[in-house]
C-alpha cells in the first residue's frame, strides 16, 4: 500500500496529518484484507516519507515487523537551520505548523524523529548519503547517534558520495540496484515472503 499523504495539502491542516493518515492505511488494510497478516506489515520511506515511517514505528512500536528510513528527514530543528527561508516559512505556514522553530522549539521536536528514538522497538535500517542536497548526513547522522546512546538496535549504512545525491538509490547504477537489494533482503529476513 502507497499512502498519497501528499494528496491532502490542499484541504487544509486537518486532512494533512501524514504519520497518522499512513497508521490509518495500515489499519484499514488490514480490516478490509482478510489475507494479510498483521504480524507481517513492514513500512518504509524515503526522505520526508523516512520521518513518517519512523515516526510510525516509534508512535506503533508494536504496529510493524520491520522498517527501512532512506535519507530520513530525522531532525526539523536542525534541519531548519540549514534550509532556505522559503523552505522555512512552508513549515511556519498557518496550515503547516504555524510558528517558526524559534518561536516553538518544543513542537519542532515533537515531530524530529530525533527525538523519539527511546521507542525504538521495531528492527530498523537506515541509508543516507554524503553528498545529499536535500536531506543533510548530519541530520542523519544525528539521529544514528541518538539511537547508539539509547542503546537500540539497528542497521545503517552511510555511502560516500554516492552518484545521485540524495536519489541515489533509485537511479540505475550498480551501487544503487545493491542498495536496493539490501534493503528488499533486509525487510524479506522479518516478512518472509
Amino acid at each position: 500500500m502507497a499512502t498519497e499523504y501528499r494528496g491532502s495539502t490542499g484541504y487544509g491542516r486537518d486532512f494533512y496529518d501524514e504519520i497518522d493518515d499512513v497508521f490509518e492505511g495500515r489499519k484499514w488494510m488490514l480490516s478490509n484484507y482478510s489475507f494479510l497478516d498483521p504480524a507481517r506489515v513492514g513500512i518504509m520511506g524515503w526522505s520526508h516519507g523516512g520521518l513518517i515511517t519512523l515516526m510510525n514505528i516509534f508512535q506503533h512500536p508494536d504496529a510493524f515487523a520491520v522498517a527501512y528510513a532512506g535519507v530520513p528527514v530525522s531532525d526539523l530543528v536542525a534541519r531548519m537551520g540549514y534550509k532556505s527561508v522559503s523552505y522555512q516559512a512552508i513549515f511556519s505556514a498557518k496550515n503547516h505548523i504555524g510558528k517558526t522553530a524559534a518561536e516553538d522549539v518544543k513542537e519542532y521536536q515533537r515531530r524530529s524523529p530525533v527525538f523519539h528514538v527511546r521507542n525504538l522497538a521495531t528492527p530498523l535500517l537506515i541509508h543516507t548519503n554524503t553528498n545529499d542536497e536535500d536531506v543533510n548526513v548530519l541530520e542523519v547522522e544525528r539521529l544514528i547517534a541518538a539511537l547508539k546512546s539509547e542503546g537500540k538496535k539497528f542497521e545503517y549504512k552511510i555511502y560516500q558520495a554516492a552518484p545521485g545525491g540524495h536519489e541515489f538509490n533509485r537511479i540505475d547504477t550498480d551501487l544503487a540496484k545493491q542498495s536496493r537489494a539490501e534493503i528488499y533482503k533486509f525487510l524479506a529476513s522479518y516478512l518472509k515472503p
